[in-house]
């Protein structure tokens, strides 16, 4: 599976293109429609994810399901394997992304490169994140991150910090 970034909208955020045999995953597609559109090119797009509901992440979500005839969080292809995790923390319906043939996650805000996502927005919660990394810290050390915003990173690098995070939140 290739991943290609594209850094979009005024918060700079990670919009995600995953291609697989000549189709196209999405995810968070945040901002600037048109450059997404342009980066799919010819491929078949098969499905839109989303991390969650922040309008960052979702400003140019209704155009891109309306134009390709998708549904929110549904892929119309078995090639894209992967597993929803549920981390909430960040906001109350955030999730991970695990695509485990190819070892990566996405995060979304959840986690960062050598960061952990704001608690003090609506539906932010202390105790979810800390559970959310409870449970993300549970997956192998080498899955590759892929956050809303930022470079990526490894989760094993990451889970340096979990300790940290309990002690100040």
């Amino acid at each position: 599976m290739k991943i290609k970034c594209l850094v979009v909208g005024e918060l700079s955020e990670n919009c995600y293109i995953l291609e697989n045999n000549g189709k196209a995953v999405i995810i968070d597609p945040g901002d600037e429609v048109e450059k997404i559109i342009k980066e799919v090119k010819d491929l078949k797009v098969v499905g839109v994810l989303i991390t969650h509901h922040h309008n960052d992440h979702i400003g140019a979500l209704n155009y891109i399901l309306r134009k390709y005839n998708l549904k929110e969080n549904i892929v119309k292809d078995n090639s894209f394997k992967y597993k929803i995790i549920n981390t909430p923390g960040h906001s109350s319906d955030s999730k991970t992304y695990y695509f485990y043939e190819d070892n990566v996650m996405f995060t979304g805000d959840f986690l960062f490169n050598s960061s952990i996502g704001r608690i003090d927005l609506p539906t932010g919660s202390k105790k979810d994140m800390l559970n959310s990394l409870a449970e993300i810290s549970k997956y192998p050390d080498e899955i590759i991150i892929y956050p809303g915003h930022g470079p990526i990173s490894k989760l094993g690098y990451e889970k340096k910090y979990f300790s940290y995070y309990k002690m100040i939140l």
